[in-house]
């Protein structure tokens, strides 16, 4: 069983951990999406609400990119509320380091500098007590990184009391109906790397109603499409024309919304052309006929957030879930667990 943060019990000057998960795509110094961000809010203010101090804690990147140009964009939805830049923990003497914390007045938020400049990605112990001697309690609000078996995500939760974040179990409730869904079920499978969708197509191949494969995962699909036939399906549609074609043409585009029309749940993560070089109008095109179904819809994968018009994604949200997770939206629809979830446990 996971509890909420409204389960926890927070008072005036209880010391928040909250994990985001604010690694937001950046680009020549320009945030370009800060959806993210704004999936964290909801959780952010009930604490600050209840008089907390709150510790923000996120990876950006690599582990190279100081997480400094976030909070800035971040400060922005916090209008009404200090928010302070913590660019070294571990300095007790530094105005930006520990005295940060020290500082910190109820109801007032301070960031901690990008995770990954320290031993995140080791899942060590030691840097585990670190982080938990700043809170008194622990919040996962970071569903995004919870296939990751990193310090933050799997060791902290065991050394604090924990709960999960409102749009964290938002995910984890949406992405559910997936397993137990209304028929027809359509799901949609875009983007280039088939190694991590093809556990999809495996899972939903006896849930799913129809499963077409576009993107550049259409070429490998293609060459597997017979393997896959042989267990008996016929539900597998690829893109007419050419499979290694940049983007979706039209006769493509009218059999999906076709599919649409007719299904009454639609899952699907992935864009439908090669957009690093310019090719969106597929992608665009199907958010469109989404937006405009009667079907619940499921839709995630970071590359197609940003490529999607903010007035199609608002559309969207009044009768389907986006989700802000790429990688870990693939391993829980593939493994119906997450280690991060399971850390919470």
């Amino acid at each position: 069983m996971i509890k909420s943060i409204e389960e926890a019990e927070i008072i005036e000057g209880t010391m928040v951990l909250i994990r985001t998960d604010w690694n937001v795509p950046v680009k020549d110094g320009t945030i370009l999406d800060t959806s993210r961000i704004e999936a964290s809010l909801p959780t952010i203010n009930f604490a600050l609400n209840k008089g907390a101090k709150v510790i923000i804690m996120s990876h950006l990147g690599d582990g190279s990119d100081s997480l400094e140009l976030v909070v800035k964009e971040a400060e922005k939805f916090f209008p009404n509320t200090k928010v302070k830049f913590m660019r070294d923990p571990w300095n007790c003497c530094s105005l930006d380091g520990k005295k940060v914390l020290e500082n910190l007045k109820n109801g007032e938020v301070a960031v901690m500098e990008n995770l990954r400049f320290w031993m995140e990605k080791e899942n060590d112990e030691c840097f585990a007590k670190k982080l938990a001697e700043f809170g008194d309690i622990y919040v996962n609000e970071a569903f995004p990184c919870s296939h990751r078996k990193h310090t933050s995500i799997v060791l902290l939760p065991k050394l604090l009391p924990h709960f999960a974040g409102f749009h964290f179990l938002e995910e984890y409730e949406n992405l559910s109906q997936a397993f137990n869904p209304k028929h027809p079920f359509l799901l949609i499978l875009g983007g280039a790397k088939f190694e991590t969708k093809l556990p999809l197509v495996e899972k939903f191949l006896d849930i799913a109603d129809e499963i077409f494969i576009g993107g550049a995962l259409a070429v490998k699909a293609s060459e597997m499409i017979e393997n896959l036939k042989l267990r008996g399906t016929s539900k597998i549609i690829l893109p007419v024309g050419d499979y290694a074609a940049l983007d979706a043409n039209t006769e493509t585009l009218e059999i999906l919304n076709e599919k649409i029309k007719k299904a009454k749940f639609v899952l699907w993560n992935g864009p439908l052309g090669n957009y690093e070089k310019g090719f969106v109008a597929g992608t665009v095109a199907l958010a469109r006929m989404l937006a405009d179904s009667d079907a619940r819809l499921v839709i995630g994968g970071g590359d197609t957030l940003v490529l999607l018009p903010a007035e199609t994604k608002k559309e969207i949200s009044s009768h389907g879930f986006i989700s802000t997770a790429g990688g870990a939206m693939l391993d829980f629809l593939a493994n119906g667990a997450l280690p991060g979830i399971e850390a919470l446990k």
